[in-house]
């Protein structure tokens, strides 16, 4: 009996420790799309920096809905001193919410503006141009051309769908009709040759109310040919209108449940204080958060958390005529929170017009210095954002050989000998083998399938920590490209297991050196100084009304479609998520099913919200990144496990065993 009760014990020990570590691994696939960062000694005296509130609308945070032609912006989030706001406390109804209907230009110039509102940094239509209490979200917003031939359908996302039914024998007309999850909604016949060749599709019933706008569409040509009959779209609007919501008084949304509803204003603020902890993500309300350092002064930024795969304009504060952009206002800048460190700017020194001088656009950056993820690497590492891309510096001191960071991670992978752990990028590790004692195992790191080196490591001794330096780096030997630490061994009846529960990697294969004949985009007078770099425009830049002029290496200005004198452009980069992509700023274009061809312009894109499920998969592959630990993916993008299904096989062979004993005593 005591062996059984020692067996069982056992089992259930390795259960409880490697069943844990095998789902530790799991990490959210998310954009984090930042406010202006603000630092002080408390909330009182960041608002006293600020003369006295805090407010952060779409010309500063780039997660709020914008429309830069018309200089539309209809949220902001505020903070104010009250009585109660203290340390890091902000008081009862100091955190207030609040969203006005503005209006917007269809993309299809004809037909004018119609009535936007953003919604916790989403675009939302109002159903009721006075009325903000009733929403839907914007589908499609477009004017690419697709051409349909009958029999077509063009998937407009979301589920809803057009198609051409039949075209008149005289090649002037077209029976459209409008669908949604292959269910009917409405049809119309469009004519070519008299009127604005526009449907406007309208539905009752939605939220209460009738003769609703939900879908627009302009028929530019239609053609009968011998063989094929064809309709040419190039206008299409759309609201996910069977999706609409209403928001009432009594909503809460996380912190801000204190609704108040007038007419085209939406005001939310906190019935309750919230505090600021340091080191932690405060849910502020439907994916807006403030996000604290750990740190003892307070320091803190909003961010809305993007999970929808896709590709995002990740912006910079709006300007008018000369401006700086670091860090702290331009989203797509590498900033480390709990260190305070960024080390880009961008400065428009001055603007002639709409004209920027020769070396008056420059872009500068300095190598700083984080820490680790995982306090087992001990101290910090250099790093340098270049071009808003995350580096590592292959020399503390020497910012022209630079190499992308891949990883930096304190999540735990649970390996089998045999196993690899994908790294992303081509790079992997493998557990070769463990020792007989259980206290030793034999790692090898690859790249593409080829051996770049192996190493033991102990668990019974030293810091458990291989740290592999490759030579002949861009000219440099003993370069640190991989660190990983090994947290337990365990040699099994069965398995034999090692857990890592650090990882650090950079991608040194595509290591790439700045020299001072580099040009980048317009940024093509480049200097090299120990860490520092500096480029400037050896040629003067016309910031073109309504373009998007590079600045360089995937870096732009946005120039709103106004005159010179009233110029109006901020940066901006893109920023991908997964591997499917989506249009920014709401604009999506739609996927056609059928023999149909689009022009040269046309944006074909998934639908909005795709659903994302994961498959099971033995190998633990954790996702690339820059700024997060790593996720474990497949090629498209899905999240798996570190060895799904592990801690499973441990538990039956451990409660196998206890049946057994327990027979057998019996």
């Amino acid at each position: 009996m005591k062996r059984f009760v020692a067996v069982a014990l056992a089992a259930l020990m390795l259960l409880t420790v490697f069943a844990s570590a095998a789902s530790a691994a799991a990490a959210n696939n998310t954009l984090e799309i930042r406010g202006p960062v603000y630092n002080g000694s408390s909330i009182t005296d960041i608002l006293t920096k600020n003369g006295g509130n805090i407010t952060m609308d779409a010309t500063k945070f780039a997660a709020f809905f914008y429309d830069i032609d018309n200089n539309v912006t209809t949220e902001s989030l505020s903070i104010k001193s009250t009585s109660d706001t203290e340390d890091r406390v902000i008081g009862k109804n100091a955190l207030v919410y609040k969203t006005t209907i503005g209006k917007t230009d269809y993309e299809y110039e004809d037909w004018g503006n119609y009535s936007v509102l953003g919604f916790f940094a989403d675009k939302y239509i109002p159903l009721k141009s006075n009325d903000a209490s009733k929403l839907a979200k914007l589908v499609l917003d477009s004017d690419d051309k697709y051409t349909l031939k009958t029999g077509d359908k063009l998937d407009l996302g979301q589920g809803y769908a057009l198609e051409a039914k039949q075209v008149d024998v005289d090649g002037k007309k077209v029976w459209l009709e409008f669908s949604k999850d292959g269910q009917y909604i409405d049809d119309q016949i469009v004519s070519t040759d008299s009127g604005d060749s526009t449907w406007t599709c309208e539905v009752d019933g939605v939220q209460g109310e009738d003769n609703v706008p939900v879908l627009k569409v302009h028929v530019n040509q239609v053609f009968q040919g011998a063989v094929d009959s064809i309709a040419q779209v190039d206008g299409l609007w759309l609201i996910d209108y069977a999706n609409a919501i209403k928001i009432n008084s009594d909503d809460e949304y996380g912190k801000l449940n204190n609704v108040g509803i007038s007419g085209p204003t939406i005001t939310i603020s906190n019935d309750d204080t919230m505090t600021l902890t340091k080191d932690s993500d405060q849910e502020i309300g439907q994916g807006l958060y403030f996000k604290v350092a750990d740190s003892s002064d307070l320091r803190f930024y909003a961010y809305k958390e993007i999970t929808e795969p896709g590709t995002y304009q990740v912006r910079g504060q709006v300007a008018s005529g000369a401006a700086k952009w670091d860090a702290s206002n331009f989203a797509g800048f590498f900033y480390d929170l709990k260190k305070n460190v960024a080390t880009e700017s961008l400065n428009v020194t001055s603007v002639d017009g709409n004209v920027i001088p020769k070396n008056d656009l420059v872009y500068k950056t300095t190598i700083g210095n984080v820490d680790y993820q995982s306090s087992e690497f001990n101290g910090t590492y250099p790093v340098m954002g270049f071009f808003a891309e995350e580096y590592v510096p292959l020399k503390s001191n020497d910012a022209s050989k630079l190499a992308k960071l891949v990883i930096d991670s304190d999540d735990k992978y649970t390996l089998k000998t045999g196993e690899k752990l994908d790294l992303g990028q081509g790079y992997a590790l493998e557990a070769k083998q463990v020792d007989v004692d259980g206290k030793k195992v034999w790692l090898e790191f690859s790249k593409d399938g080829q051996y770049i080196d192996d190493q033991i490591v102990s668990t019974d001794s030293g810091d458990h920590v291989w740290t592999c330096e490759v030579d002949g780096v861009q000219g440099e030997d003993n370069v640190p490209v991989l660190k990983v630490h090994v947290n337990q061994v365990f040699q099994g009846a069965v398995d034999s297991i090692a857990q890592i529960d650090a990882l650090w990697l950079i991608d040194y294969a595509n290591a790439i050196k700045i020299n001072s004949d580099d040009e980048y985009g317009k940024l093509n007078n480049v200097g090299i100084s120990g860490p520092t770099i500096t480029i400037s425009n050896d040629d003067t830049m016309t910031l073109t009304r309504d373009s998007e002029q590079e600045i360089g290496q995937g870096m732009y200005f946005k120039v709103a479609d106004t005159s010179a004198d009233q110029l109006r452009y901020y940066p901006y980069v893109e920023k991908t998520l997964g591997n499917e992509s989506t249009v920014s700023d709401n604009k999506t274009g739609p996927t056609i099913s059928g023999n149909v061809t689009t022009d040269g312009n046309a944006t074909v894109t998934p639908e909005e919200n795709a659903t994302v499920t994961p498959e099971e998969n033995a190998t633990a592959t954790p996702g690339e990144t820059t700024t997060q630990a790593p996720t474990e993916q497949n090629a498209t993008g899905e999240k798996k496990e570190s060895s799904p299904g592990f801690g499973v096989v441990l538990g039956i062979v451990g409660l196998t065993a206890v049946v057994y004993l327990v027979r057998r005593n019996n």
